[in-house]
């Protein structure tokens, strides 16, 4: 096999720049992959972050049938004090949790005492809120920039509503709300802050105190709608997820079903179709990069086949067997693989540190000023290089078949 490879090599240096053009475009091939996959994956995860970290968190536990009416903010479908206490036990003693937050959802009528319209409300405790979602004070762009991000008598309101009713931080406004049992009640509140969308324009969540939302709701009991959860790692919500479905399988509710249901973030937010669409065209980057490197091999080693016809009958006339003669043009398509690989691999690494250097920005909702910084899997990078090195060596089997089973008479007798 040594021998073979390095007559292989001697045949590609013998066509030097078909060599150097054939690996360059392996190459090619693989810089846009690996750039693709580093960008995009970029991309994707600081708009996942932007999504986890200032809303939703990276999983949440609900009530078993909450989600399926989350648009109406049931308040009859809240966890209950001892549910709570159940979840909270368990997620003490998982060491992928750093921090959760229980909240209270609901709608309310918003006054300004001269304009009312309606607003979706989230009651939170602050400090675990800030531990749950860090990016929510970054989200506040009038207000709040100091001390704690919300104290009793306290509203967050979004921005859209404040601009509409022009309310500014320090007004005083009235939320009515409805409780479980259908009484109303009424409370006055200061605006601490405005508060930007995560996902851009059109967001109509405020948030106040958990303290403010019990008593504007008259809750007997500190009940709540929702536990969201921060994990130390995003690649952990899968594992975290199963294990906290198995753990309260079997608590129930007083009706004897199923009392939780875990969700991922992917299961509560509609921009996981982005995510799902870039690693989509991912798939379709690496088909193509089989694509270029099938025409570009299959090429190269057809023409090798026909400049070499007579080569082939001499060396099949003195003895050297059809396997032999198919391994020396397998090999030759394997070291094309190879060198563009090679090459591929240190021009998209050495692409990718260009711009980490560089520091691009771009804008995601209303953050304008998120930083691109490409990175990519060493798993990632010997995937994209074996697929090609493989490619290639498929690329070359019917060339080297049709070489080795050349008749030698005929090949010599070859112009």
């Amino acid at each position: 096999m040594v021998n073979v490879m390095r007559i292989a090599a001697r045949n590609l240096w013998r066509y030097q720049r078909r060599t150097l053009l054939t690996s360059l475009l392996i190459a090619l091939g693989i810089l846009a992959v690996l750039l693709f996959e580093g960008v995009a994956g970029s991309f994707k995860n600081l708009m996942i972050g932007q999504i986890t970290d200032s809303m939703l968190g990276h999983l949440q536990v609900h009530r078993a049938g909450y989600v399926a009416s989350i648009e109406n903010l049931p308040l009859n479908l809240n966890l209950e004090p001892t549910q709570l206490e159940r979840l909270e036990e368990l997620l003490r003693g998982m060491p992928q949790v750093e921090a959760w937050s229980a909240r209270i959802k609901f709608g309310a009528l918003f006054s300004n005492f001269s304009e009312t319209t309606n607003v979706r409300l989230m009651g939170v405790d602050p400090q675990a809120e800030a531990r749950t979602v860090p990016l929510l004070r970054g989200r506040v762009v009038h207000g709040g920039t100091e001390g704690p991000l919300l104290v009793p008598g306290r509203l967050l309101v979004p921005e859209l509503l404040a601009r509409a009713m022009k309310i500014n931080v320090g007004d005083t406004v009235v939320l009515v709300a409805t409780n479980q049992d259908g009484s109303v009640n009424g409370q006055t509140f200061v605006v601490g802050g405005i508060l930007a969308s995560a996902t851009g324009p059109g967001g109509r969540d405020g948030y106040l105190h958990i303290a403010d939302a019990r008593t504007l709701l008259r809750m007997a009991e500190p009940e709540v709608s929702e536990v969201a959860i921060r994990l130390r790692s995003l690649d952990d919500v899968r594992a975290v997820q199963a294990a906290l479905s198995a753990a309260l399988d079997g608590v129930a509710d007083p009706q004897g079903q199923a009392a939780f249901e875990v969700h991922p973030w992917e299961a509560l937010s509609p921009f996981v179709t982005i995510a799902r669409m870039i690693d989509l065209m991912n798939v379709f980057i690496q088909v193509m990069l089989i694509g270029i490197v099938l025409i570009s091999i299959m090429n190269v080693m057809m023409m090798a086949v026909f400049e070499r016809v007579r080569e082939i009958g001499t060396i099949a006339a003195i003895g050297t067997q059809p396997l032999r003669i198919l391994w020396l043009f397998v090999a030759e398509g394997l070291l094309l693989g190879l060198l563009g690989a090679a090459a591929g691999t240190v021009i998209s690494l050495a692409a990718l540190w260009a711009l980490n250097l560089a520091k691009l920005t771009f804008a995601f909702g209303m953050q304008d000023k998120l930083v691109l910084a490409p990175t990519i899997a060493a798993g990632d990078v010997l995937f994209i290089g074996a697929l090609a090195v493989a490619t290639a060596v498929l690329a070359s089997l019917q060339p080297a078949l049709r070489a080795a089973r050349m008749d030698p008479i005929q090949a010599l007798h070859h112009v």
